[in-house]
């Protein structure tokens, strides 16, 4: 038994190093500047422009336009983050509490159809979505980059599971005391979910901030440009001889890991209960 715990522990640690290890050679890395990143690659120990960099990414104007610091594109990524798993989560559990409470005759077949979806990743409806996006004035707005990509068919499927688990006599001592549709929705389903909201907003939080390809077809403004799309803006500057910041970049890179490792920190037992827990 202490063998089979040792090699769990070992597993788990080699793990752990197989996680952590880019991350933390992206932040050494982001302490040298880009000349001795581009001549000797990944550096191994501290340099001595982490305030510098860090100051520079952060504060300092830049881009095509000179109008956009590392601050601007947090606030981008955090409106887009929070947007998308908030829209997420509304149009979810408004679906799903429709299809198990209602009992409409098409109930299951609005919901398979739903379910269906999955079959179509964001790059196959791309372009139409684009192009409603765009036939509606959409473009370059937070408005374009939120409400066509906050349909989910996961959401709805795993609200539906849980809306199913719920009593009976809950619905039944509700209309009994007089509660109509949205009372009941409001105060007891919603209560009732914390622990499954907070598993899925974690999950559309992080999938929202880590979007690359929605946000790069719909801005072309750089003020709306997230810290994901910055990344690769930084990376684009090969202009004669100059350099591309590489320590820029990473220092991005690692400024855009911190509010999704928060996210989870904040919500992470709530993440495991919403997953795990079997008796709602």
């Amino acid at each position: 038994m202490t063998r089979l715990r040792l090699l769990d522990h070992i597993i788990l640690l080699v793990g752990v190093l197989f996680m952590v290890t880019p991350v933390v050679l992206a932040f050494i890395t982001s302490t040298h500047d880009a000349v001795t990143i581009y001549r000797s690659g990944l550096q191994f120990t501290l340099g001595d422009n982490f305030l510098s960099t860090y100051r520079t990414v952060l504060t300092e104007a830049g881009g095509f336009t000179k109008q956009v610091d590392g601050f601007v594109m947090l606030k981008n990524s955090l409106i887009l983050g929070l947007g998308f798993s908030i829209g997420k989560i509304v149009i979810s559990m408004l679906a799903a509490y429709a299809i198990v409470y209602f009992r409409f005759p098409a109930a299951s077949f609005c919901f398979w159809v739903i379910f269906s979806t999955l079959l179509l990743p964001l790059e196959v409806r791309i372009l139409p979505s684009y192009e409603i996006v765009q036939s509606l004035g959409l473009v370059n707005t937070y408005t374009g980059l939120i409400v066509p990509l906050i349909a989910s068919a996961t959401g709805t499927f795993f609200f539906r599971q849980f809306f199913k688990s719920v009593p009976e006599e809950l619905l039944e001592a509700a209309r009994i005391d007089g509660a109509g549709a949205w009372k009941f929705f409001i105060d007891i389903l919603v209560p009732l979910s914390k622990t499954m909201i907070a598993a899925i907003f974690i999950i559309m939080f992080v999938y929202g901030w880590n979007q690359y390809l929605w946000p790069t077809l719909i801005t072309s403004d750089e003020t709306f440009f997230t810290l994901v799309r910055g990344i690769k803006q930084i990376l684009q500057v090969w202009i004669g001889a100059q350099i591309p910041d590489y320590n820029e970049a990473m220092a991005l890179a690692v400024l855009a890991m911190l509010p999704p490792v928060i996210v989870v920190v904040i919500f992470q037992s709530w993440f495991i209960k919403g997953l795990v827990e079997s008796d709602k």
